[in-house]
């Protein structure tokens, strides 16, 4: 496979690596159909004999800014059963089989950081952050996050990212353990691939068999968890709070949450 578009996603494939990249710039935004696209590229991928590890990358100013609440609206995002699809196609990134190293440029924020944590590395820019700012848009964390990322980078300072919704650095998501390897931005797509190849240059069938041990239940585990977590956007989308932190995050000020 090399050249295929699986809607806003293409993917090309040489020395047994494919580069799967998002196209919505600047900030790609995601969506139900863009993580569809995703999980659709990525089990074509785990078909391919030709691919032995991926490079999941963005073209933009941002690796994936999450949901677009730029225009300031709020309140039915979660009365339909498009977030419930969203999580379903999210689970379907979970439970790729090949390795996956991000190359992280801006902004991976609220469920953009989830989306980087579909990948088992991160390669990051001086420019990239992190954020799951949830709680300033007065919602509760979504897209398995609150599995993945104590996971990664232990409870206390999950428990510090979402209670403050604060920014992370490059330079501290590298001390923390959330990315790998930083390096300078004209040099992240090569150092991303350098290490997709350096993973791709050992026994598939070995490497295959212990990422699937490594990542043992964590499909099961992020399904679970988007269930639950889809409960309590439901309900905090109904609240004045969320309709004044989408607000407040559109016109670029702090929020004034009232507890209701």
């Amino acid at each position: 496979m090399s050249g295929i578009q699986f809607g806003d996603v293409s993917v090309r494939i040489s020395d047994f690596v494919a580069l799967v990249e998002i196209h919505r710039p600047p900030h790609n935004f995601f969506d139900e159909q863009l993580i569809r696209g995703l999980a659709d590229a990525f089990e074509s991928l785990d078909r391919d004999q030709s691919c032995r590890a991926l490079v999941l990358a963005s073209e933009g100013k941002s690796f994936c800014a999450g949901a677009d609440f730029t225009k300031g609206k709020a309140g039915d995002e979660f009365d339909s059963v498009g977030p419930s699809r969203l999580y379903q196609e999210a689970v379907r990134l979970f439970s790729n089989e090949k390795p996956i190293v991000a190359a992280i440029q801006g902004a991976a924020v609220g469920g953009g950081l989830g989306l980087s944590l579909v990948a088992d590395f991160r390669v990051v820019s001086p420019e990239a952050r992190f954020a799951a700012n949830f709680v300033k848009l007065g919602i509760h964390p979504g897209f398995g996050l609150s599995h993945t990322l104590p996971r990664l980078i232990g409870m206390q300072r999950a428990s510090l990212m979402f209670y403050t919704g604060r920014r992370i650095s490059a330079q501290e998501a590298v001390a923390w353990g959330l990315a790998d390897l930083l390096v300078p931005a004209d040099h992240l797509r090569h150092e991303a691939m350098k290490l997709a190849i350096e993973i791709a240059e050992g026994a598939p069938l070995a490497v295959h068999s212990t990422r699937a041990t490594m990542r043992r239940g964590l499909a099961e585990s992020v399904k679970a968890q988007t269930d639950h977590e889809l409960v309590e956007q439901t309900r905090l989308a109904k609240t004045d709070d969320h309709r004044e932190g989408i607000r407040s995050v559109a016109e670029r000020r702090t929020g004034k949450f009232l507890g209701r």
